[in-house]
C-alpha cells in the first residue's frame, strides 16, 4: 500500500516538479553562492510546513518524523550548486544567469529531493523512523559542501544510520537506475604549479632560464607517476588542463602557471603519489635551473558505498521500477563530496538514468547542451521517497 502510494503521488506531482526543475534550472548559481536557491526550497518547504535549519550558508536540513521516529534514521541528500558553463540549450527555462548553468543536473537532484520530502511528509503516517533531508551547497569546489555540513553537526543529532543520495547520469536509459556496491567514485586533489625565472629576449636563451621549457619537461614527468609508479589494477589519473605564460612571440616569461587534477581509487596511493609529484617537479626545475612553487589542494576522498545498505537499497530498487531496469554502475575516475559522508556513516550513491537518444537527449555533464529526458523526475523523486520510508541498514 506505501509503495502504491508513493508511486501515485509521484505521478500526480509530476508536473509540478517539473516547473520546480525549470525555475531552478533557469536560476543556477556557483558554488557557495546558492543564496537565491536556497530562499526557494526554503520557501517550499514552509508552504508544506515542514521544519529546517540553515547550515553552511546556504544548506537547508531538516527532519520529517513518521511513526516510532527514533526506530530508524535515514539521510537523503541533494546537491544544489551550479557549473560556470554558458548554456547552449534552445529551452524556454535555459538559464538566465550569463555563464552559469545547471550542467552536472544539480537541479534535477534538488528537484528529486524536494519532491521526496513531500511525498514523505503527506504519507508519514504510513512509514517508521524518520529523514533527515540535506540540500547541500558547493559540491562543485573545495573543500566541498558536504565537509563543511558535517563540522556544523549535520550527521548529529540525530545521528542517521545511513546516507542515501542520487546522481543523474546521461549515458544510462530514462527509466533505468544504476547501483555499484563498495568503492564507486575516486578521489580528487587539485595540483597548482608556479615556475620562476628572471625571464628574458627570446633570442638570448641562454641568458636566462625558459620557464616554458621547464613546464613542458614538468608536464611530461609528471606522465610517470601513474605509469611507471602507480599499480596498473588500481586506476589513477594525472591530468595536467591549464599552461598559462608568456603574452608574445619573442619574450620568454618571468613565470608559467600550471594547473592539473590528480585523481585516485586507493587512499594510501593516493597521498604516495603526492610525495612523487613534489619530487618530479622539484627535481626538475632545479636540474634545469628555475624556482618552482607547488600547491597540492587536497579533495574530496573516494566514494565508498556501504555493501549491506547498497544491497538493501538495490533490493528495494527492484520492487520499486523492476529488476529489469536496474544496472551495475561503472566505477568512476569523476569524483563527488558525498565521499565525505560515507567516511562517517553507511552511505549509498546510485544513478538516475536521464539520457533519451530518441529525443536527442545524451549530452554528458558539465557540457553546455547537457539536459535530462524530464520522466526521470517522476522516478527520481518516488525513488527517493521509497528509500526514505523503507531502507533499512
Amino acid at each position: 500500500m506505501l509503495l502504491e502510494n508513493i508511486k501515485k503521488r509521484a505521478a500526480t506531482y509530476a508536473d509540478e516538479f517539473i516547473a520546480v526543475r525549470h525555475w531552478l534550472h533557469a536560476h543556477p548559481e556557483l558554488s557557495y553562492q546558492e543564496f537565491e536557491t536556497s530562499r526557494y526550497i526554503q520557501s517550499k518547504l514552509k508552504e508544506w510546513g515542514i521544519h529546517f535549519e540553515v547550515k553552511a550558508g546556504t544548506g537547508v536540513v531538516g527532519l520529517i518524523q513518521g511513526n516510532e521516529p527514533n526506530s530508524r534514521i535515514i539521510a537523503l541528500r541533494a546537491d544544489m550548486d551550479a557549473l560556470p558553463i554558458a548554456e547552449e540549450n534552445d529551452v524556454p527555462y535555459r538559464s538566465i544567469n550569463q555563464g552559469i548553468m545547471h550542467a552536472c543536473g544539480h537541479d534535477v537532484h534538488t528537484t528529486c529531493l524536494l519532491g521526496a520530502v513531500k511525498i514523505l511528509n503527506e504519507l508519514k503516517s504510513e512509514w517508521s523512523g524518520s529523514v533527515k533531508f540535506i540540500f547541500q551547497p558547493g559540491e562543485e569546489r573545495n573543500p566541498g559542501g558536504a565537509s563543511l555540513l558535517i563540522k556544523e553537526g549535520v550527521l548529529q543529532d540525530p545521528q542517521p544510520q545511513g546516507i542515501i543520495g542520487l546522481h543523474v547520469h546521461p549515458g544510462l536509459q530514462v527509466g533505468k537506475l544504476s547501483f555499484r556496491k563498495g568503492r564507486v567514485m575516486a578521489s580528487a586533489d587539485e595540483i597548482y604549479i608556479t615556475i620562476k625565472s628572471k625571464g628574458g629576449h627570446a633570442a638570448a636563451p641562454h641568458l636566462t632560464v625558459d620557464t616554458v621549457l621547464v613546464a613542458s619537461h614538468i608536464v611530461v614527468a609528471l606522465q610517470q607517476v601513474i605509469s611507471r609508479n602507480n599499480n596498473p589494477l588500481s586506476p589513477s589519473v594525472l591530468s595536467i588542463c591549464s599552461i598559462q605564460g608568456g603574452h608574445t612571440t619573442n619574450v620568454i616569461p618571468s613565470e608559467v602557471k600550471l594547473m592539473g587534477t590528480f585523481r585516485a581509487m586507493d587512499e594510501n596511493w593516493r597521498f604516495k603519489a603526492h610525495t612523487l609529484i613534489e619530487k618530479i617537479v622539484k627535481g626538475v626545475a632545479e636540474s634545469m635551473g628555475a624556482e618552482v612553487q607547488l600547491h597540492i589542494d587536497v579533495g574530496y576522498p573516494t566514494v565508498d558505498n556501504d555493501i549491506q545498505l547498497t544491497e538493501n537499497t538495490w533490493k528495494l530498487a527492484n520492487i520499486f521500477i523492476g529488476s529489469e531496469n536496474i544496472e551495475e554502475t561503472e566505477i568512476r575516475m569523476g569524483a563527488e563530496d558525498f565521499g565525505y559522508y560515507t567516511q562517517v556513516i553507511p552511505g549509498c550513491f546510485y544513478r538516475l538514468g536521464v539520457m533519451n537518444q530518441l529525443k536527442g537527449i545524451s549530452a554528458g555533464v558539465h557540457t553546455p547542451t547537457f539536459n535530462i529526458d524530464e520522466s526521470a523526475i517522476e522516478i527520481g523523486m518516488g525513488m527517493m521517497a521509497w528509500l526514505g520510508a523503507t531502507v533499512v541498514i
